[in-house]
């Protein structure tokens, strides 16, 4: 059976970080991840969503909180469905998880980012009542 969930810090097992390391390996291999487990300690302004099926993992949705002078705004980020698992209605079941939570902690925006060859990603965000925000991103990594 399929279950969606909020991540707590102390439900993190070597087992689950593991799986979770091969699943953003799908997303993008070649970037330097963090650990699921730094990502979350003491820190009540992530929120990670999966999706199990028994204990394997089929996708994963993080959102970042801040506040501004403009608003106390949710950034969905690392958004990922295990391949095999593509085209089930995972990714729409994690976000809707999000912005559940986006509702319950009284966001006023939800943001994010997605690339314009992700067609499927965007047809998911759109139907989800996200708007094309007219503005570009902007970049600088820092070493």
């Amino acid at each position: 059976m399929m279950t969606i969930e909020i991540l707590k810090e102390n439900d993190i097992e070597m087992s689950l970080q593991e799986e979770i390391v091969e699943l953003y390996n799908q997303l993008n291999s070649t970037i330097e991840q963090l650990s699921i487990s730094k990502v979350l300690e003491n820190n009540p302004n992530i929120v990670v969503v999966l999706c199990r099926e028994e204990k394997t993992v089929m996708g994963i949705a993080m959102m970042a909180m801040y506040k501004v002078i403009s608003g106390h705004k949710g950034m969905v980020e690392d958004v990922v469905v295990h391949s095999d698992h593509r085209g089930k209605g995972i990714g729409r079941k994690l976000i809707e998880k999000l912005l559940e939570e986006a509702q319950n902690r009284k966001l006023s925006e939800v943001l994010l980012f997605s690339g314009h060859h992700r067609k499927p990603a965007i047809n998911l965000y759109k139907s989800l009542g996200f708007q094309l925000k007219d503005s570009g991103l902007y970049r600088l990594i820092l070493d």
